[in-house]
């Protein structure tokens, strides 16, 4: 059955069109080098352990076969719930950096983290280290720190054996608590890879080497060194500088797990159990983990659905806030599709798992969110390119800062120019600079995944912000994707409820989306449906058939000329009914045009809002561009204020059509939820995709509403705002403190103020910026959270 305009087929539920992952198969699509889309015919594959991978170039094959283990993931957990063994680290500033197990980064020498928080994760292991070896170091520190700076107090007691005692008291701080970052340190030289454990590394060798050389031996040292007939140490500030170190390493890495919290959260939403009906009747309670699509589940009162599936049996109200962020719980019943980890919060359900482990919606929207904190921003690209020549930078003017002070500084001349290179070494690690975006990409993309807004990359949180032109398909993104029952119209002689019920009794036979909304709609108006005694559909056109003894013809006007209906009398009514977005069809009884019966897809009832306020957000152009009808896409158009409408548009055209605005200097965002649409998504500066479409469409956005409400699009772009706000604040801080830092240290200042920075201060200074970049960034969880409850509350 059909209407005068053919309706295009949209595949909008129940697909199994999934993405590989990197390597999965041979048709995967990501290249596991660099991670950038292949073709499934590539020239350039190559196969390891069973396995064929395929590669976008020779370069990357070239690596993948010098050493594949390095880029082959290990398979996601069968569950989310359930931990892989072996976990996967990487490092939160260099994301392709990855391993099995902790450890640290060779390129900037951080700590590594679990690519997937575990829920059960316990202390990180390098937390725990850290602090071990601060509390047990910092006595001898401050020892150490009050016999240096006592100003001869303790001489009665040491005498001039005091550098001895100083010795003693800093080697442990240094040589035990300080030996993570030597070995950094070691790594970063060895790796041509400079970094902010070279500067810590090389300063705190410095002061506490030339201070072991000066107790030792002190009569190597020429009298610029001597300060009161002594050649200087400097244990103190050695020691002081690992343990301020390590304390900046432990509050930063405290606060850094709790950017995983999001995730955590996602994961801990996951049932641990589902009950199971067996073949012979019994129930049982099973773990997670033994559930397999097809099996019979029941999900009481209370309980949370334990996978995604389907209801067999019974109704209820299920509240999907976990995953949506909506608030209204949701009514469900037989047919319906739920979703794992949501609530069932009245009635009891018997369904039939679909999708189980990593295939459910909750464990790819933990990938997606996992994918999205470890992508790199635009931005962070460059910090971690200017980094690189920073430290080369620092330990060039920490040399000529030594040099300078020893040729033309006071007396002692060395010793001072030693000291202050310390500082200057210290004070300018860059490891604020290096976490000010990774940060604030992992807090932000964490906390939007809570209210539905999935961010597939931080380019796409950088993007977003500038996006000028969207373009929209509708069915399924205006619209709800499904036909509902518009209207009845009857013919003289004819009642409404007669033309519906004799309609609807015809349909019973058919399985199109349409004919579905019209038996609906009878039944719930409690009409008496008769069986069909014959039925035969006409492909395209409509369905014909006898009922209750009389032939019955349902379809377009060409079926109507097929039968020679005459029906120019329906045929103004008709129209007025397309205009207004429905599809139309005419129904005869022996040959005599009785009614018209209208189905449409209604405009969801949060498209209009939603328009509104990606307006008033500076997305001056809107484009419709959908498969359907020109006529039915204008009048949807029409009611929505959208004034570029394209319709019957093919998918080479949609993707053209974003091409085409690019070309116009356009930053383009497309939404839309079916298989059509995947080419313009991918294309376009932003690809959204609905949550309530298709895997593939998904698979091609880079940001997906999981409610399909496009009120998220306005709510992703005020993230999008704030986070890169937020990366500005974050990034101008480093380099503003940077670039005070470094000449205050040098001595600088001295000439005019008399005052130097010891390398203390300049260790207390550098720790505290990386932690004040760390806190700057946890700040966007309540930003996330403010934008995200307003477009609750707006519900």
């Amino acid at each position: 059955m059909t209407e005068d305009r053919p309706v295009p087929a949209h595949d909008h539920h129940g697909h199994e069109h999934h993405q590989h992952a990197a390597g999965a198969s041979a048709d995967s699509l990501t290249d596991p080098v660099c991670g950038m889309t292949v073709k499934p015919d590539s020239p350039h594959h190559t196969e390891f352990e069973g396995t064929e991978y395929r590669f976008c170039g020779a370069k990357c094959l070239d690596k993948f076969r010098a050493d594949p283990a390095r880029y082959i993931r290990p398979v996601p957990p069968t569950t989310v719930a359930e931990t892989a063994p072996g976990t996967e680290y990487t490092c939160p500033m260099h994301p392709e950096v990855r391993q099995i197990g902790p450890g640290s980064c060779p390129k900037c020498g951080m700590a590594l983290e679990p690519v997937l928080p575990e829920l059960e994760q316990g202390e990180n292991p390098e937390l725990a280290d850290f602090k071990r070896r601060f509390w047990w170091t910092l006595p001898a520190t401050a020892l150490v720190t009050l016999i240096a700076m006592s100003g001869g107090l303790f001489d009665p007691l040491f005498g001039a054996g005091r550098p001895w005692v100083e010795l003693l008291l800093a080697t442990p701080v240094v040589v035990w608590a300080g030996w993570p970052f030597f070995v950094r340190w070691a790594k970063s030289i060895a790796n041509l890879s400079p970094n902010m454990w070279t500067l810590i590394g090389t300063g705190v060798g410095a002061a506490y080497g030339y201070s072991v050389v000066a107790t030792v031996a002190p009569g190597l040292f020429p009298e610029s060194f001597r300060m009161g007939g002594h050649v200087a140490v400097y244990f103190e500030a050695a020691a002081v500088i690992v343990s301020l170190t390590l304390l900046g390493q432990v509050l930063e890495l405290r606060a850094r797990s709790e950017t995983g919290a999001a995730i955590k959260a996602l994961l801990g939403l996951a049932p641990k159990t589902a009950r199971r009906l067996n073949a012979d009747g019994s129930e049982e309670d099973i773990p997670l983990t033994h559930v397999h699509p097809g099996d019979r589940l029941r999900v009481r009162p209370g309980e949370k659905v334990p996978v995604d599936g389907v209801v067999l049996e019974g109704a209820s109200a299920v509240d999907e806030s976990m995953l949506t962020g909506e608030p209204m719980p949701v009514n469900k019943a037989t047919g319906d599709k739920v979703i794992g980890a949501t609530l069932n919060t009245s009635g009891a359900l018997v369904m039939q798992a679909e999708k189980t482990g990593s295939q459910t919606v909750l464990a790819q929207i933990v990938q997606m969110v996992a994918q999205a904190q470890r992508s790199r921003a635009p931005m962070q690209r460059m910090a971690d390119h200017v980094a690189g020549y920073f430290v080369v930078a620092v330990v060039t003017i920490a040399a000529l800062t030594f040099f300078g002070w020893g040729l033309f500084g006071p007396e002692p001349s060395w010793a001072y120019g030693l000291i202050n290179a310390v500082a200057v070494l210290i004070i300018a690690c860059p490891c604020a600079l290096g976490l000010a975006t990774p940060m604030s990409v992992m807090v932000a993309t964490g906390n939007a995944a809570t209210q539905g807004v999935l961010f597939r990359d931080a380019a796409a949180i950088e993007n977003l912000r500038r996006i000028d032109t969207l373009i929209v398909d509708k069915t399924g993104t205006l619209t709800e994707g499904k036909p509902a029952f518009h209207a009845t119209v009857a013919a003289p002689g004819w009642t409404e409820d007669e033309v519906l019920r004799i309609a609807a009794s015809l349909d019973q036979g058919s399985e199109h989306p349409l004919a579905h909304a019209i038996v609906n709609e009878a039944r719930r108006q409690e009409l008496a449906l008769s069986k069909p005694e014959t039925f035969e559909s006409s492909s395209g056109i409509g369905v014909h058939g006898t009922v209750e003894g009389r032939k019955v013809v349902l379809g377009n006007s060409a079926l109507m000329d097929d039968e020679d209906v005459t029906w120019n009398a329906l045929a103004g009514q008709a129209e007025a009914l397309r205009l207004e977005g429905a599809s139309v069809m005419m129904l005869a009884v022996d040959g005599i045009a009785v009614g018209l019966v209208a189905v449409a897809d209604p405009v969801k009832a949060t498209t209009a809002e939603a328009l509104d306020e990606l307006r008033a957000h500076g997305i001056g152009r809107i484009v419709m561009a959908t498969g359907d009808g020109l006529t039915t896409a204008r009048a949807v158009g029409k009611r929505l204020g959208i004034d570029e409408v394209l319709g019957e548009v093919k998918p080479k055209d949609k993707d053209d059509l974003v091409a085409k605005l690019q070309a116009e200097g356009r930053i383009v965002a497309m939404a839309g939820d079916g298989i059509n649409d995947a080419p313009a998504l991918a294309r376009a500066d932003v690809g959204i995709a609905m949550g309530t479409g298709t895997d593939v469409a998904m698979s091609s956005a880079q940001l997906t509403l999981v409610k399909g409400d496009l009120r998220g699009i306005a709510a992703a772009r005020r993230i999008s705002v704030a986070t890169v706000r937020n990366m500005h604040q974050n990034l101008a801080f480093a380099f503003v403190y940077n670039a005070l830092g470094v000449p205050l240290a040098a001595g600088l200042l001295y000439p005019f103020t008399g005052l130097l920075l010891s390398p203390m201060v300049a260790a207390l200074a550098m720790s505290a910026s990386s932690v004040s970049v760390v806190t700057n960034a946890l700040r966007l969880r309540r930003t996330a959270d403010r934008i995200t409850g307003v477009e609750q509350r707006a519900a």
